[in-house]
């Protein structure tokens, strides 16, 4: 990292309200704690393969610093995110110069194009509320998708595999800084609530310190399900190989191809 690059995001930490403000420090920590960015891609690439062969495009949404695009621009001829959060699409357009990248709400989005895929990983649906929000958001990312195409969605956790009260604890380590992070999470009704508290350590700078709450929806298996049918999707629910609760796959039934 230049001393102007470690800079300007220092800066940006200062002002962080959550870690998606500070695209470099979210790429770190979950880069730090193992998260296999290229094997969840080639596993997606590969249930799109099967379910749409003649795949060209994809779209990620949700997509963050693009590090999931990143591998998916090798296995497919074109590729664009969309995600909510500024800082993050300005790490994405860095890492990808030339592909296209737009600031969308999952809930309610039209970029006037179609996709032979679509994809909605790391949770990212759970930063929604409610049934209603839950049937917008598949409905805006149903629309993206060419007849005969596929639709991935990976979840965040049921209501009956989250832990309430689960503490983590995590130190990475990059370019010289030392980061910890330390998060708590419980349930709220049909949501959860987990609080993270970040603690980086710069040796020319010294300690920063913020806190970030992040509220995920908690939609039953049955849920989703119910809102990929409404939107005329088959859907299941497959492995994606990286301990999370899974992948749903959505494919048009044979009455919507």
């Amino acid at each position: 990292m230049t001393s102007a690059t470690a800079a300007g995001w220092r800066g940006a930490l200062d002002a962080a309200r959550t870690i998606y403000d500070v695209a470099e420090l979210y790429e770190a920590i979950y880069l730090g704690r193992g998260k296999d960015y290229a094997a969840e891609a080639r596993t997606v690439t590969e249930l799109i393969r099967e379910r749409c062969p003649e795949a060209v495009d994809l779209l990620d949404v949700g997509c963050g610093p693009g590090t999931h695009l990143s591998h998916f621009a090798t296995a497919f001829d074109r590729v664009a995110g969309a995600d909510l959060a500024e800082p993050m699409l300005e790490r994405a357009r860095q890492r990808l110069p030339g592909v296209p990248f737009h600031r969308a709400d999952v809930r309610d989005f039209d970029l006037g194009h179609r996709f032979s895929a679509v994809t909605c990983l790391f949770s990212a649906i759970g930063n929604i509320s409610g049934r209603a929000e839950l049937h917008a958001s598949l409905g805006s990312l149903r629309r993206h998708v060419h007849p005969g195409g596929v639709l991935l969605v990976e979840p965040w956790w049921f209501p009956e595999t989250f832990v309430s009260g689960h503490v983590g604890g995590d130190v990475v380590e990059f370019d010289g800084l030392t980061v910890a992070r330390v998060s708590h999470s419980v349930r709220e009704g049909a949501s959860s609530r987990m609080t993270v508290h970040y603690v980086v350590a710069d040796p020319g700078e010294g300690v920063r310190h913020f806190t970030d709450e992040h509220v995920m929806a908690l939609f039953s298996r049955e849920e989703y399900e119910e809102a990929f049918r409404a939107v005329g999707l088959d859907v299941e629910l497959l492995d994606l190989g990286n301990g999370g609760p899974g992948v749903f796959v959505g494919t048009p039934g044979a009455k919507n191809r």
